[in-house]
Order: C-alpha cells, then structure tokens, then sequence
C-alpha cells in the first residue's frame, strides 16, 4: 500500500525505553511529526452532517434564544393555583362567578388527578421500581459481559503481538549471531589473504634474489686468461709432455 507506515519497533524486545531522556526525545518526536502532520484525508466523509439542533424541541429553542438574549427567565406562575373570586366590580356579574367556578373545577379536577396518581404508586409503585431496577442489573450485566469480553480480546492481541515480537526477537538475534559469524569469520579470510599475499610477496622476492645468484654461468664468474699468457708461465710451458 502507497504511503504505509511501517513501525520499526518491538516492544516487548527493545530494550532501553527507560533510560533517561528516552521518554523526552520521543514526545519530542511526536511533537514535531503533529507540527508538521497535515492529514488530506477526510476520515468523516462516510458519516451524515451533523445536526446539533436535531434533539431540540421548540421550548428548548426558545429557552436557548432567551439565554443567547440574556433575558431573565420568567417566574414561575401560580396563578393557576389559585382560586380567586370575582373581581371587586364584577361581583355581580354572572359570567365572571362561572369563570371562577370553571377554575375552581379544574383545580379539584387537578387535585383528584394527584391523589388517584398517588394511589397507584402506592398500589403499584413498588413492583415498577423493582421491574426498572432489574432493567437496569441486567442492562449493568450486559455491560459487564461486553466489556469482559473486549477486555479479553484486547488480552489476545496482546499476547499475539507479544508472541509475534518474541518469535521476531528470536529470529532477529539469531539473524544477528548469523551476521556477527559470517562477518568474523570474512574478517578472518580477509586475515589469512592478507598474511598469504605477504608470504607470496616475501617468497617472490627471496625468489628474484636467488635467480639474481644462480642463473649467472659458471665460466661468466671466472677470470678470462691469454693463451700466450698460459704458454709463457713458468714450470709451464717447458715440460715435457711424456713425463
């Protein structure tokens, strides 16, 4: 694959990741390479827009603009609570006492609501619990068991890296015994070369010298002497070749 990065390291091998100012250089590294990092890559470009305003509702959006505003949240109202009569002008007035009373249903209407929604929870309030609270052990349960069960495939992977890096280790330190032989051991025959290159050197000059003695001939060493010379030479020339 075009631009893969291959990580030059073996954890579980290396060693001294410990030593000072290990740990600095590599942040240092890291630093660096996301200083000059610039990803071209849209790694989000499979997923949707996002839409942040997809969970509001029509009050959340009023209450956000009234944030954004800083306008002051508006005080409860009990009004609706209360059950005032007539004004002081309309006690006479037909409709305002059935408006009045319109209210004053709605409020026992509301009370009776109350009291039936209380009824219920102590009737039924306690098996509801409890049914939400088993939900909620078993939906607890079945966290416990996802993590658990990525807990131990993290765990494999690990021990499967380690596994793979404890067989690289191995093969690198036999790879590397492999070389510090074959290396030794070219050392050595680069050795002997050369002490035989000297040897050669030393016999090719004994031997150039020794031919400089020997191939002369034996008549080239001695003097030359005249025949007449030889003749002339006392006890020589006059004896008698009979006796």
């Amino acid at each position: 694959m075009a631009g893969e990065v291959v990580v030059d390291a073996l954890p579980y091998i290396d060693q001294g990741y410990d030593e000072p100012g290990v740990r600095e250089a590599a942040l240092a590294m890291v630093e660096e390479e996301t200083r000059r990092y610039r990803p071209t890559k849209n790694y989000l470009e499979h997923l949707p827009p996002l839409n942040i305003s997809a969970f509001e509702t029509d009050v959340m959006k009023h209450e956000f603009e009234r944030m954004q505003n800083r306008i002051p949240m508006e005080v409860l109202s009990m009004k609706r609570y209360e059950l005032p009569p007539p004004p002081p002008g309309k006690m006479n007035d037909l409709a305002a006492w059935n408006e009045s009373v319109d209210n004053s249903s709605a409020q026992l209407e509301h009370q009776a609501t109350r009291i039936c929604n209380l009824e219920l929870m102590m009737e039924y309030g306690c098996e509801a619990w409890k049914s939400h609270l088993e939900i909620l052990v078993k939906m607890v349960s079945h966290a416990q068991k996802l993590i658990q069960s990525l807990r131990k495939t993290i765990q494999e992977v690990n021990w499967q890296r380690k596994s793979m890096q404890t067989q690289g280790g191995e093969k690198l330190r036999a790879l590397e015994a492999q070389w510090v032989g074959l290396v030794s051991k070219n050392y050595e025959i680069e050795q002997a070369c050369a002490h035989l290159e000297e040897e050669l050197q030393r016999l090719r000059t004994h031997q150039e010298e020794g031919f400089e003695v020997t191939d002369v001939p034996t008549d080239a060493l001695q003097p030359d002497i005249p025949e007449e010379s030889a003749a002339e030479a006392p006890g020589i020339g006059n004896v008698d070749p009979q006796d």
